[in-house]
């Protein structure tokens, strides 16, 4: 625990702070799931939150950081890293989690105004932090199995984890498939097929 956290006293789980964080997160995620991420402004979300936008300029500085911290909040809550113990078994347990993220109405929002705004360069380096941020957070995966000995220690993280998010995000994205849970399977085993030439994707769990 850092210095300037033992100094401030800690508020308990669900205090004051957090509701407001909550209910501004929500507003946020709601204009972006009916309207687009271009759409956030701070005077709604102060009215949606009921939070006076003086208390969200103060928090937040900028809309554009408002709306990083909301969607990265929500894409954390709702991707989970897995921890199965294998690589495949992270692999596949994050790829159905993606597709059921992406699947919902907030996914949707989400990730289609993640992909498509452009017109706005606040927005953009917004969009270009969140997936940095994401990358950092699941590449521990792949960290994870170098650690264990199922990857080589140079193996490219982040390169590994677009072999298995690109294609999920093509086809929802661009054709409109939706994949499903042997789409997932199919697809684990040719990312770890990749990351390890001349396995066939399935040994760690036994199957020819």
């Amino acid at each position: 625990m850092s210095e300037v956290e033992n100094a401030v006293p800690q508020r308990r789980p669900g205090g004051r702070a957090a509701r407001v964080r909550e209910a501004v997160h929500r507003a946020v995620l709601d204009i972006v799931a009916e309207h687009g991420v271009d759409k956030v402004g701070i005077p709604e979300v102060s009215r949606r939150a009921g939070v006076r936008d003086s208390s969200i300029y103060r928090r937040w500085g900028t809309r554009e950081n408002l709306i990083l911290d909301a969607l990265l909040a929500a894409s954390e809550r709702a991707l989970p890293l897995p921890d199965t113990g294998t690589l495949r078994g992270d692999l596949t347990a994050f790829g159905a989690a993606l597709i059921d993220l992406l699947d919902s109405p907030l996914g949707h929002g989400l990730f289609r105004a993640l992909a498509f705004v452009t017109d706005s360069e606040e927005i953009t380096e917004a969009r270009k932090a969140f997936w940095t941020t994401r990358y950092r957070l699941t590449t521990r995966m792949i960290s994870d199995a170098i650690e264990r000995g199922e990857l080589p220690p140079d193996t490219d993280a982040r390169i590994a984890i677009e072999l298995l998010i690109a294609p999920i995000h093509f086809r929802n994205l661009l054709t409109g498939d939706r994949p499903d849970a042997e789409f997932v399977d199919h697809l684990v085993t040719h990312v770890v097929r990749a990351l390890r030439p001349g396995d066939d994707g399935r040994a760690e769990d036994g199957r020819a």
